[in-house]
C-alpha cells in the first residue's frame, strides 16, 4: 500500500462504488470509439475490484496513459446496438495538508511535466484574461489562500444551470455569460490561474456527495492545482464534496478527457450512471465531508 494511504493528518479511508452505463446505435457502417471511464489509478486512489461488459464481440484495446494516468479503451464497432458496462469500487486515502504551508513554486523549480498547465489550450485561452486575473487576485499574496479566492471568485460570479452551455463553450464565452455547468466552472478556474502562472489542471470523474436537487448522478468536472510540489483539488462550481470525487481522467481541458470519443455516425442515449459510499468505521471507511484542509490524491 502506498505510503499517502492512511495519511496521519487525516486517517480516513474513502471506498466508493460507480457505475458506468453507455448506449449507442451505429448506424450505417462500423464506428471507432475512444472510451475514458474506467478509474484512474493514482498515488492515493486505488481500484479495489472492477468489471467491464460490451454486447458486441469486438476486440478491446487498453491504453495506459503514464503522464496523466488515464486508462483508455479503444474498440470498431459494428453497426447496430453497442452498449458498455463498466462497474468499479475504488479505495481513496488522501493526502491532507494545512492550506497555511503550500506555496505557489517559481516557474524554475516547477518539475518539467507540469509546465504544459502553464499554457492556454482550446478551452482555458489564459493568454485573454491576463487583465482580469491581474485586477482581481494580483494583489493577493500567492499561495492556497489566493487559489482559493479565484475558486470562490469562479463559483460567486456565475450560475449553475445545466444545459447552458455546450461542447464548444470555452471559459472566454462563461466569463461573458456568466452561467454555466462544471467543466464551464473548471475551464474558468483554470484559465485565471494559468494567466497568473498558476499550474491548473482539468479533471474529470464522478463525484459522491452532490445535491440531488441537480438531477441524476452524472460525470463531474474539478480543478487540481499545483501547489508545493502536489496537485491539489479545487471545486469552482460548489456542487459537490471533494473528498467524494472518483477520479477518472485528467487533462489540459474537457478535450483531453472526453468520457467518450466517436469517429463515424451514431445515436447516443444519455449514460447512466450510479455512486455510492461504502461506510465501515470498523475498518475505517467514512462518508465523504467537506474539510477546510488541502486534498490531494496524486503527486
Amino acid at each position: 500500500m502506498h505510503a499517502d494511504f492512511l495519511s496521519p493528518l487525516s486517517g480516513k479511508m474513502i471506498r466508493l462504488r460507480y457505475s458506468v452505463s453507455l448506449a449507442y446505435n451505429v448506424l450505417s457502417q462500423p464506428a471507432d470509439f475512444v472510451f475514458n471511464i474506467q478509474a484512474a489509478t493514482t498515488a492515493c486512489q486505488r481500484v479495489i475490484s472492477e468489471s467491464l461488459h460490451i454486447n458486441q464481440a469486438v476486440a478491446q484495446h487498453f491504453h495506459f496513459d503514464a503522464l496523466h494516468r488515464n486508462r483508455l479503451l479503444r474498440l470498431r464497432a459494428e453497426t447496430g446496438r453497442l452498449t458498455v458496462n463498466y462497474q468499479a469500487e475504488v479505495e481513496i486515502g488522501h493526502h491532507w495538508d494545512s492550506p497555511a504551508h503550500l506555496i505557489e513554486m517559481p516557474i524554475h523549480a516547477l518539475p518539467t511535466d507540469v509546465l504544459p498547465y502553464l499554457y492556454p489550450s482550446r478551452y482555458c485561452e489564459s493568454d485573454k484574461i491576463q487583465a482580469l486575473a491581474n485586477r482581481e487576485f494580483g494583489h493577493i499574496p500567492p499561495g492556497y489562500g489566493r487559489v482559493d479566492s479565484i475558486r470562490s471568485w469562479v463559483n460567486q460570479h456565475l450560475r449553475f444551470t445545466s444545459g447552458s452551455s455546450n461542447f464548444s463553450t470555452s471559459a472566454m464565452d462563461t466569463l461573458s455569460q456568466r452561467v454555466g455547468v462544471c467543466r464551464d466552472f473548471a475551464h474558468l478556474m483554470i484559465a485565471i490561474c494559468r494567466a497568473l502562472n498558476i499550474p491548473a489542471r482539468f479533471s474529470s470523474g464522478l463525484d459522491y456527495g452532490a445535491d440531488p436537487a441537480l438531477g441524476p448522478t452524472d460525470f463531474h468536472a474539478y480543478v487540481e492545482v499545483y501547489l508545493g510540489h502536489r496537485w491539489y483539488l479545487f471545486d469552482p462550481s460548489g456542487t459537490a464534496v471533494p473528498m467524494g470525487f472518483v477520479r477518472i481522467g485528467t487533462g489540459r481541458d474537457a478535450a483531453d478527457i472526453a468520457f467518450a470519443t466517436i469517429f463515424g455516425s451514431i445515436n447516443a442515449s444519455v449514460p447512466v450512471l450510479t455512486i455510492e459510499a461504502v461506510v465501515d468505521p470498523l475498518r475505517g471507511l467514512e462518508l465523504p465531508i467537506h474539510v477546510s484542509d488541502a486534498l490531494s490524491t496524486d503527486h
